[in-house]
Parts: structure tokens; sequence; C-alpha cells
């Protein structure tokens, strides 16, 4: 009966340790890789999935884009990493914020498309902000070396 208490125990102090590496460690760390892709693909793909021009083509022709529902496209860690910290710096933060990073306070016109509602609208929010590490709505012209540098957002 002792030993069957010991390994309820041993079991318990298992699941108890594993929780708190989960909760501590490094698996809790947001990447591309295991989180963004799919809050990317399933939030975004409509207007700016493998149909949807590159940066580079939206800014000949924003406007004729605009009216087909495109906007630059978001289907690679390197096509998002431009509008995060490349050559449109902070376009991504500027568009999903929430509002209280702004002196107006109104949200990023892209804010509504993180979720169905306020919650999960939220809890998507804060996924990309540990992602991008350092949530700078400035832009590429704006920020300076030490800001970008602030700027993790990890692919793997």
């Amino acid at each position: 009966m002792n030993s069957l208490k010991n390994a309820a125990g041993y079991a318990a102090l298992a699941v108890l340790v594993a929780g708190c590496a989960t909760t501590s460690g490094t698996s809790d760390k947001v990447t591309y890789d295991n989180t963004i892709r799919q809050l990317v693909e399933t939030r975004c793909y409509t207007c700016h999935g493998p149909q949807a021009p590159s940066m580079v083509e939206f800014k000949k022709d924003d406007v004729g884009f605009k009216a087909k529902s495109l906007g630059p496209r978001m289907d690679s860690y390197e096509n998002l990493l431009v509008m995060v910290n490349g050559t449109d710096t902070g376009a991504i933060m500027r568009r999903l914020d929430d509002g209280t990073n702004t002196k107006d306070k109104k949200p990023g016109n892209m804010y509504e498309q993180l979720g169905a509602d306020d919650a999960e609208r939220a809890a998507n929010l804060a996924r990309f902000k540990r992602w991008v590490g350092s949530w700078n709505l400035k832009k590429n012209n704006d920020i300076s070396d030490e800001e970008r540098k602030a700027v993790l957002a990890p692919r793997s």
C-alpha cells in the first residue's frame, strides 16, 4: 500500500513539474511556426493569403487591390516580416493595435479581424504582441536602431 501511495505521489509530482515547465519554460514562447502562422492562416488569409500581391506589387496599385479586398501577402514568414520589421516596419502593429497605443484610442483597421468577439481579439492580439516583443507603431523611417533591435518576431 505504501508503494502505491509513493507511486501516486511521484505521478502527481511529475504532472506538477511538467505543468511548471510548460508555463515557465521555452514551450510557451510564441513563434511564427508554433502560433502566428496558424493565426494568420485562420484570421487573415481571405485578403492576405497566397492570392494576394507582394508588398511591392501592392504599393504599385493599392487602390486596385483594396477594391478587390486584397492586401499585401502574408503567406510566409518573410512576407509577414516586411510589415513587422522590414520595409513597411510597424504596419502589422498599427493595423492590429486595439487603440491602447494610439493618441486617439482608435483600434487599427484590422483589429476586428483578430477574432469573432472581444475576448478572442484580445487573446490573439496578446499572442501577436508576445511574438513581436516590442509593440511599436512607428513607421520604417521613424524607428530607431535600438527600437528595431527590440522587435523579436522569432520564426521558430
